[in-house]
């Protein structure tokens, strides 16, 4: 059984599919060794790697990507972080299945209180687990040019033991405001006659906040998603 879960952003979610489990082995991401600092007209944002995060600030799993940036409202920092494959003790299982965790947590370096944490998972899975960034879609703009970073992260779940699409995700803060892109993943399942590949998945949805807020976010995520929907 496949139960995805989202604590703090996403309402539950439940697949079926039966399989013999398949364990990942966790690897760390090593850290860029040059550190990217972007300009624009309102904001300055560098790229870091896990040595530049703060040791007060702790994270769960292997770190990914991280960005520090300062706009009109202050200085504030990024990262995101996976578990890869384990068991977490605090879950209830009830298959003997197997989790994942993704993070994204934002602080003010100003005073290392917390802005808003994204956590995302999927729970005792008995089959194939994934629960992963994109690579290289966490990103700090402002399109609004509102002098307000906008933080973007997009990341993929699926616990499933045949070739279908998974869940994917892009997430999007502009200060603690939220908002959400779903849909799933493209895949390629065939070939037509006349030798025309057929495809499944790849559609999505906008939430509220992004279908009422600024058409430069919705022409962003639409970027990010073509870009990456596929495998």
């Amino acid at each position: 059984m496949k139960k995805t879960h989202l604590l703090y952003c996403l309402p539950f979610i439940f697949f079926l599919n039966c399989k013999n489990e398949k364990k990942d082995s966790v690897t760390e991401t090593k850290a860029p060794e040059i550190h990217q600092v972007e300009k624009t007209d309102s904001l300055v944002t560098t790229r870091i790697d896990s040595a530049q995060v703060p040791k007060t600030l702790k994270y769960k799993g292997n770190f990914k990507e991280g960005f520090q940036w300062k706009d009109k409202t202050g200085e504030y920092i990024v990262f995101t972080s996976e578990t890869g494959v384990y068991i977490n003790e605090n879950f209830q299982h009830e298959n003997d299945g197997s989790d994942a965790e993704i993070f994204a947590q934002c602080y003010s370096l100003e005073n290392n209180q917390q802005i808003w944490k994204v956590n995302d998972f999927i729970k005792d899975c008995m089959v194939d687990i994934d629960a992963a960034f994109k690579k290289n879609t966490l990103s700090v703009t402002d399109l609004d040019k509102n002098g307000i970073a906008e933080v973007w992260m997009m990341y993929e779940l699926a616990c499933k033991g045949d070739i279908s699409p998974s869940d994917l995700k892009v997430i999007m803060y502009e200060g603690k405001q939220k908002f959400a892109m779903r849909g799933e993943t493209k895949i390629r399942t065939g070939m037509e006659k006349h030798g025309k590949p057929v495809f499944e998945g790849g559609s999505y949805t906008f939430d509220k906040a992004f279908k009422e807020g600024p058409k430069t976010f919705r022409d962003y995520a639409e970027k990010l998603w073509n870009k990456n929907m596929g495998k």
